[in-house]
């Protein structure tokens, strides 16, 4: 199976809502957002720190002990066998929660299709004129678009989420963002918090929003967003 696991955390009571669950980090990403705080997962490679088969053995001692297995990044749709991994990690009866960039939204329709994953976080950059500077890469910003479709149609649990940074976005901004997702069940604004492994160390001294500011953001996207919330 052409599955690359970068690291695993065993127990998160934090990152499935309302579930117990483990986190897949796997390796890889097509981003290069300065305020990753996954350097290390960016690259990809063809070896992982934990195998296919230790991770599936850990995974069967915690039936009936954890909900769910979160699978996140790097980029989780960039592994060829994520479909594969998925259906495994179903048949031992555990939800699956999905966070991605929305980069390849076919492989998410498929996910979707074929009723495999339970929730979908997916990260909005920034309104779409401002993605590459934000990844700093080349982005398709109509698979971008074509994400976001996908997944407020599915009928399955999102959310959609953004890291903010107060010198990249703009009040603004976070109202194009909310016309971009305009009907999305729920938003949350990330706190950027400088950390000693962030991709891009010029970011350390950057600050986000007070609290004050970011309910004044909310209070501007609540027409447009069924819930909006910072964290």
């Amino acid at each position: 199976m052409r599955f690359i696991i970068g690291g695993l955390k065993k127990t998160s009571l934090l990152d499935y809502p309302e579930k117990i669950s483990a986190i897949v980090f796997t390796q890889g990403c097509n981003f290069r957002c300065g305020y990753c705080h996954n350097p290390g997962l960016l690259k990809n490679s063809e070896n992982g720190s934990v195998s296919i088969e230790s991770f599936f053995e850990f995974l069967k001692t915690r039936q009936g002990k954890l909900d769910g297995v979160v699978i996140t990044g790097g980029e989780p749709t960039l592994q060829p066998d994520l479909k594969p991994f998925i259906q495994r990690v179903k048949e031992l009866g555990f939800f699956v929660k999905l966070d991605t960039n929305g980069c390849n939204p076919d492989i998410i329709e498929d996910l979707i299709n074929k009723k495999i994953v339970d929730y979908i976080a997916m990260d909005i950059k920034a309104p779409l004129e401002k993605y590459s500077n934000i990844t700093n890469v080349d982005i398709d910003l109509d698979k971008i678009k074509q994400s976001i479709c996908l997944i407020m149609k599915s009928g399955i649990d999102y959310e959609f989420r953004t890291t903010v940074v107060k010198s990249q976005l703009t009040l603004d901004d976070f109202d194009k963002i909310a016309l971009l997702i305009n009907g999305a069940k729920k938003y949350y604004l990330q706190k950027f918090a400088a950390k000693s492994d962030i991709l891009d160390n010029s970011l350390k001294n950057e600050k986000t929003y007070t609290n004050e500011e970011f309910c004044q953001i909310i209070s501007r996207l609540k027409n447009h967003i069924e819930t909006v919330d910072f964290r």
